[in-house]
């Protein structure tokens, strides 16, 4: 039996803390130095492990911040992580009190670190964690058996008594290869502390899942935490999938604004969520969606914006509409018009002409047609965007869509324009939307999704080509699955640095082709959906806006659309969600679709008969032509 560990003393600890860290791009965002600087004067020594690889910059920014830093190959995730740190201080262990075992999947200090502490301090525990997990039965991960109880690994503190030990040597050197999440979680963190508790260790937790109501606080009851003093805030209320926050009611919105109210920097948090995480995941998670009354609620006069609007218009008639728009932001802004052709330009000018505004400059440029406002945006206001000294643009242009039935274009056209500038008292609040968030980098209406199909195909054929992009402008954040988070319309409020991967790219109107490029696959609608894909990359997030008229409008039509849709299919939006993907596309409902769906949903039976399903086969081919005959 292990003797029972002695209490420490907080102010005489000589503690260690290894921190391991991955990211796509080799750097070290803020919320970790941040991190860091709070943990320094817990720390005798810090070591910072980074998975993958690490820019000299991101080095030079542990300068102070660490004592060690150690590169390693991205494998076996922050467990392998946590073992070349221990590997690296060796036996020079006996000279600490204690070790923690922590990683970069947590924002924080959101609360004091130093309480947590004195009161862990006086715990007569070999070893302790933040938080814990109940048990589960059965094992979420296996579908069968029980997930233990356990601490969790984010954050685990170890003291003499277990890492002098041979049991603790052993479990290191044991420790098997980690090819995947589940491995990490099977295979150390639910199987740590029954581990070591099994052999006698003495255990205890800061903040224990059994005074909160649920059995993974951590996810589930983040505020509580807060509220209780955690100083730890997962980021993964903010990346997880959204169903299964739904099916939870976890509101990523909520437990952001806690931490806010208790004085973290959340604006770290979300430059970082908005390189790591697909645009419409965090959009959703975070609940940033923004229904803005027509009364001013919020603006700052006295911090004007220099805005520059920018309007391309290729129907005359719809000028003046459109300068009703921007005459509805306050004080004053710079017009710039494209438009392509000289007797357009004389009549729009002479429009602008008619309404002068105190303090506006004014310019109309003709532009070539190729890719639409894309263009003009892009090639015809580059030096707007790029070098005018403005601190928001606003894209806008003249929209009918004459193709697509007049209900269709009425509505589309009012889905723009009336979520953007319907009125100055509206127009203000958005624009203190960008006061009040630095890292907001673009702000455009919903979705559309009447009289559109978008909803589960708002990639169309669009995406090898925005991948390809991607790469060429150096855009590393993940992309979304069903729909990219995009502004639907092209129509928009930015502030231009947040565009600065798309406008400063050499684009060539010649890249857009003519009339007949201007379709899914092409260049134009491409660029359509990549700003918040672009901004995301330089840390900037992404909010939508709409009235409180237009929400009602297509709030019931989506919630009757999903009911509807929902109805034949049994269970709660996770599990209808995975009966479909299990089941795969629908095709056009033939027989062979249908069984391909069976197959997919009985993957034994698949197995077992997948003779009659393999073209190669003469009997699923005779099969095949009698049930055309048929």
């Amino acid at each position: 039996m292990i003797d029972e560990a002695t209490p420490l003393a907080p102010a005489d600890t000589r503690r260690l803390i290894i921190y391991a860290v991955w990211d796509r791009r080799g750097e070290i965002e803020d919320y970790v130095l941040f991190a860091l600087e709070a943990l320094r004067p817990h720390a005798t020594r810090i070591v910072v492990v980074a998975n993958g690889t690490l820019t000299p910059a991101a080095r030079a920014s542990l300068d102070g911040r660490a004592e060690v830093v150690i590169v390693r190959d991205n494998v076996g995730f922050d467990i392998g992580a946590h073992k070349a740190g221990l590997e690296h201080v060796g036996d020079g262990v006996s000279d600490f009190d204690e070790i923690i075992l922590t990683n970069d999947t947590w924002f924080g200090p959101v609360r004091p670190f130093a309480p947590v502490f004195e009161r862990m301090g006086e715990a007569a525990v070999a070893f302790w964690g933040m938080t814990d997990h109940a048990e589960l039965e059965p094992n979420p991960f296996t579908g069968t058996g029980v997930l233990p109880y356990h601490l969790q690994s984010f954050w685990i503190a170890v003291r003499p008594q277990l890492f002098l030990s041979q049991a603790w040597r052993d479990y290191w050197r044991a420790l098997p290869e980690m090819a995947t999440v589940q491995d990490a979680v099977l295979l150390h963190e639910a199987s740590f502390t029954r581990h070591f508790a099994e052999q006698g260790f003495q255990h205890a937790v800061a903040f224990p899942s059994s005074e909160y109501p649920s059995e993974h606080p951590a996810l589930f009851n983040a505020d509580l935490l807060i509220e209780a003093g955690c100083p730890l805030l997962k980021r993964r209320p903010f990346l997880h999938w959204p169903p299964f926050l739904d099916r939870h009611a976890v509101i990523g919105r909520w437990v952001m604004e806690t931490a806010e109210r208790h004085g973290y920097p959340v604006d770290l948090a979300w430059r970082s969520l908005a390189r790591n995480v697909e645009p419409r995941v965090l959009y959703t998670d975070a609940a940033m969606h923004n229904v803005l009354p027509h009364r001013d609620v919020g603006y700052d006069s006295s911090r004007p914006f220099r805005v520059a609007a920018l309007l391309h218009i290729f129907y005359v008639e719809m000028t003046e509409e459109m300068l009703d728009l921007v005459d509805a932001l306050p004080g004053t802004y710079d017009l710039f018009v494209t438009t392509p052709d000289v007797d357009r330009a004389a009549a729009i000018a002479a429009l602008i002409d008619q309404r002068p505004r105190e303090g506006r400059a004014v310019e109309v440029r003709v532009v070539e047609n190729a890719g639409r406002d894309q263009s003009a945006f892009l090639i015809g206001c580059r030096d707007v965007v790029l070098d005018g000294g403005y601190d928001l643009v606003v894209k806008l242009h003249s929209k009918k869509t004459p193709q697509d039935g007049y209900n269709v274009g009425r509505h589309f056209k009012a889905q723009q324009f009336g979520n953007l500038l319907p009125s100055p008292g509206y127009a203000a609040n958005v624009l203190a939307m960008f006061q009040k968030e630095p890292g907001l980098g673009l702000v455009y209406p919903p979705m559309i999704h009447l009289g559109y199909p978008t909803m589960g195909r708002g990639w169309w054929s669009n995406k090898p080509g925005f991948e390809e992009y991607c790469r060429e402008l150096g855009i590393r954040v993940p992309l979304d699955e069903i729909s990219p988070m995009a502004p639907y319309g092209s129509m928009y409020i930015a502030r231009p640095e947040a565009l600065r991967l798309l406008v400063e790219h050499p684009w060539t109107y010649d890249e857009f082709g003519g009339e007949e490029s201007y379709r899914d696959g092409g260049l134009a609608h491409i660029l359509e959906r990549m700003p918040s894909y672009a901004a995301a990359e330089l840390g900037y997030h992404t909010r939508t806006v709409s009235t409180p008229e237009y929400m009602s409008i297509s709030h019931t039509s989506m919630e009757f659309n999903f009911d509807q849709m929902s109805a034949t299919i049994p269970g709660d939006s996770v599990d209808r969600i995975m009966f479909i993907k299990r089941a795969g596309y629908v095709g056009q409902g033939r027989v062979r679709d249908f069984v391909r769906m069976y197959f997919g949903l009985h993957p034994g039976v698949g197995r077992r008969l997948g003779w009659m399903i393999d073209p190669s086969n003469r009997l699923a081919r005779l099969a095949s032509r009698l049930t055309r005959r048929r």
